[in-house]
């Protein structure tokens, strides 16, 4: 089955959205994703519990444009997509991101709490997360750095093929994946989403100025911290550091994945997830 595309127009622009599901509202977006009707993995994991909204931010898919370059920011998004919120007429929703959708999740926790009836953050960090980790695989000192490092470079290359593209692709997500040989198995769906270049771009830079760690106190939404034991993107002591520094978060260790357990230990992740809304949103 696939989303069901809409146009909603807030206070602060048109904004394209595909939802699917039932349920009690969750807003799933990524900070520089462009979706499809296709959908997306990590949103299609909790349409069987909520009414999933799948959002293209500013500068993504039929989204409104930047007319200033703040407006990509984290910061500015979060303020977008309250504003998504007021338009679909919800007085609060969930939110789930996974990667830097996760660190949007954070600011929005953040400053927002108080119109997020839960908060999802998976494979996320709430500071710059390569310069200090040895573990990331963006760090220079990383066994792979240099392999991810020539994947991006020839991703960027003209004249490139679908198929040549489709295969950097994939050597690329078997590098955060905790097994590379079942990509096949977890990469089953035809899911065809792109990326936001002029949202990449911005967030290269805020990414390096990036940390909101002393801010993490005041977030009052019930949290869910869920991270892979061998994430290599946004390693395992971001969670935990999150964990220790949100009020009455929840932290679940996927001890077979890396950066995608929602794929890698589907099942389980789903239980995680299932219990926690049960415990927070079904009293």
């Amino acid at each position: 089955m696939k989303w069901t595309q809409n146009i909603i127009t807030t206070t602060r622009g048109e904004f394209e959205i595909f939802t699917k599901g039932e349920g009690h509202p969750l807003c799933v977006t990524h900070h520089y994703s462009e979706f499809n009707e296709t959908g997306d993995f990590f949103a299609d994991a909790f349409t069987k519990t909520n009414q999933v909204f799948l959002i293209n931010l500013r500068e993504a898919g039929n989204s409104a444009k930047a007319e200033q370059p703040h407006q990509l920011s984290l910061l500015e998004t979060v303020l977008d997509l309250e504003a998504i919120r007021e338009a679909l007429g919800f007085d609060i929703w969930g939110f789930a991101g996974h990667s830097t959708g996760g660190m949007l999740g954070i600011v929005y926790g953040i400053y927002f709490s108080e119109k997020l009836s839960f908060d999802v953050i998976v494979g996320a960090a709430a500071r710059e997360y390569m310069t200090f980790s040895e573990d990331c695989i963006y760090n220079e000192q990383h066994p792979q750095f240099e392999k991810m490092q020539e994947l991006m470079e020839n991703l960027k290359q003209p004249g490139l093929s679908a198929e040549e593209k489709s295969n950097l692709k994939i050597q690329r997500t078997k590098l955060s994946l905790a097994n590379p040989d079942k990509y096949d198995d977890y990469f089953t769906q035809d899911i065809r989403k792109e990326l936001s270049a002029v949202r990449l771009n911005f967030f290269s830079r805020e990414l390096h100025v990036f940390d909101v760690t002393r801010k993490l106190g005041i977030i009052t939404a019930p949290t869910l911290i869920m991270c892979g034991r061998h994430d290599v993107q946004c390693p395992l002591e971001y969670s935990v550091e999150m964990n220790e520094l949100i009020p009455g978060s929840t932290l679940a260790i996927f001890e077979d994945s890396n950066h995608y357990p929602f794929l890698e230990e589907a099942e389980r992740f789903g239980e995680v997830y299932q219990s926690f809304i049960t415990s927070h949103i079904d009293k």
